[in-house]
């Protein structure tokens, strides 16, 4: 996963070199309280339309007891009704991730059963109860919408929100003993239609 995330640095370093009329540097403040780090570079392409890229990631091993570790890079297409960089837009997105986290159906502790049906019975006589966690892929592509507010001539308000489909690769595990719980022999795979972004981010203007 540090790769990943190399390379997501790398791209958004990149973007910032190519030369456009208007460069935004980005940074979600919600997620700064809770350890994650989530920045973005949006450039115009023209007076209407603009290009972001975007990094997303959450170190969290354990947050809260949970698994949350993602590594996510984002790149979006936006549409401004107004102006490039000012008032409503509308977008499309690509996104792909590397996790370790518990899905949002995987929340709760489960009995863990055998076979038959039965549930599992441990050394000490009490029946095994445990949460599970998954890791693998996404990739997405969803649509967005926000409002780009301006404060003054350097610094905007970005506030926005994304749905897409996710299509994952993964592998699951018992959280009690890390061993996998799922039937498969190399990857699970799973689709459903999910929020994967949205916030408000703190924008600088570059030029």
């Amino acid at each position: 996963m540090q790769l990943f995330s190399k390379i997501i640095l790398f791209t958004a370093i990149s973007f910032l070199k190519v030369n456009a009329q208007k460069t935004e540097i980005k940074v979600n403040a919600p997620f700064l309280p809770l350890g994650m780090i989530n920045i973005a570079a949006e450039k115009s392409l023209s007076n209407k339309f603009s290009l972001q890229t975007e990094a997303f990631i959450s170190p969290w091993k354990s947050f809260g007891g949970k698994n949350l570790q993602i590594y996510m890079g984002t790149l979006e297409g936006r549409y401004y009704f107004k102006e490039v960089m000012k008032g409503w837009y509308v977008g499309a997105y690509g996104s792909i991730a590397a996790y370790n986290l518990q899905k949002w159906n995987y929340i709760n502790a489960e009995t863990v059963l055998n076979e038959d049906g039965s549930p599992q019975i441990l050394a000490d006589g009490s029946i095994r109860v445990t949460e599970r966690y998954q890791k693998g892929l996404a990739f997405i592509l969803g649509i967005s919408g926000g409002y780009h507010f301006t404060i003054n001539e350097k610094l905007g308000l970005d506030v926005y929100a994304g749905v897409g489909t996710s299509q994952s690769i993964y592998r699951g595990y018992y959280k009690d003993n890390n061993e996998r719980y799922d039937v498969a022999t190399e990857w699970n795979k799973s689709g459903e239609i999910i929020p994967t972004r949205g916030g408000l981010m703190l924008t600088y203007k570059l030029n």
